[in-house]
């Protein structure tokens, strides 16, 4: 995994073998710039790559590639999120040179939440084509300078490509064969959906190694630190595809009025310590959902900065 893609520094970071180190920010529902560079100035010099997502939850927000482009003007790598809910291959295929255009380098590929989950349940999903696809798509496009149609295209968008794994989704015992089918498609690192239980996670990185998919792809460890027992107790019963053990639920409760969020962090810390030691982990993807100030005290306790110069 050593010959390099683009010209990301995410890229670079990980192929040096160095411990990688994202961040993610959510755009604005709207047009405010101000508002999206306040978010990402606590991440500036804090992660090697930034995840911007597209309409996540299925709610408008700020275009992926036009946050993605604040960004890069504000001397942050991006990590410009695409979803096949709302787009056809026409689109797919003309975002993916408009954003190369404009000096994004990484590009995370997702299926993306059904609009019923959003605030226009009414839309029309798209779903073209759908995450696989689309890995494969961006990959035709880099390597072999093609469209879908097999037309050549004149400057190919040479990305570092990315995809999204839940190991807790049902059936579970085919998370690991879905993360390998995703790598064959094409995908060069891989952000995994948020661990809470440990226990499940350990035993769905096992058979990645065992599988050998570490060596074919970096896989990032998804983390976000909870601030509440009521989010712990939301993510639990309200959101699809994600494990929170009572026993997490428990320890929150426990730390005592004012010291919850403290309690969270604390157990974000030592999901990192033991992901630095994790055979097949190449890094963390830190989700502060909407905690982005948060994010450099996180980095410094966690011994992560100062991020490598590679």
């Amino acid at each position: 995994m050593n010959d390099l893609k683009s010209g990301s520094n995410l890229e670079k970071v990980l192929s040096a073998g160095h411990f990688a180190f994202t961040g993610e920010c959510g755009p604005p529902k709207g047009a405010n710039i101000d508002h999206l560079k306040e978010k990402i100035a606590h991440l500036k010099g804090m992660v090697d790559a930034v995840n911007i997502t597209d309409n996540q939850t299925a709610v408008v927000r700020m275009s992926s590639w036009a946050a993605s482009a604040i960004l890069i003007q504000e001397g942050i790598e991006p990590n410009f999120q695409m979803v096949c809910r709302d787009r056809n291959r026409l689109a797919i295929q003309s975002d993916i040179l408009g954003a190369y255009a404009v000096g994004i380098r990484n590009m995370l590929c997702l299926s993306g939440d059904h609009q019923r989950f959003g605030n226009h349940p009414q839309a029309k999903n798209v779903f073209d084509i759908d995450s696989m696809q689309l890995i494969a798509l961006a990959k035709k496009m880099r390597d072999e300078g093609k469209f879908l149609n097999e037309e050549e295209l004149d400057v190919a968008p040479r990305l570092f490509i990315g995809a999204a794994s839940n190991p807790f989704a049902d059936p579970t015992e085919f998370r690991v064969y879905r993360l390998a089918k995703k790598i064959a498609s094409g995908a060069d690192f891989i952000q995994t959906q948020c661990i809470y239980n440990m226990d499940l996670f350990r035993d769905f990185m096992k058979k990645a190694v065992d599988m050998g998919l570490h060596e074919k792809c970096y896989i990032l460890a998804g983390v976000t630190p909870m601030k509440s027992v009521g989010m712990a107790q939301y993510m639990a019963k309200a959101v699809p595809g994600m494990d929170v053990p009572e026993s997490l639920i428990n320890r929150l409760r426990g730390a005592g009025k004012g010291k919850t969020a403290e309690e969270g962090i604390k157990f974000a810390l030592e999901q990192i310590e033991e992901f630095k030691e994790m055979e097949g982990v190449a890094g963390v993807h830190l989700m502060a959902i909407e905690w982005e100030h948060k994010v450099p005290e996180i980095a410094e306790r966690a011994g992560l900065l100062p991020r490598p110069k590679v």
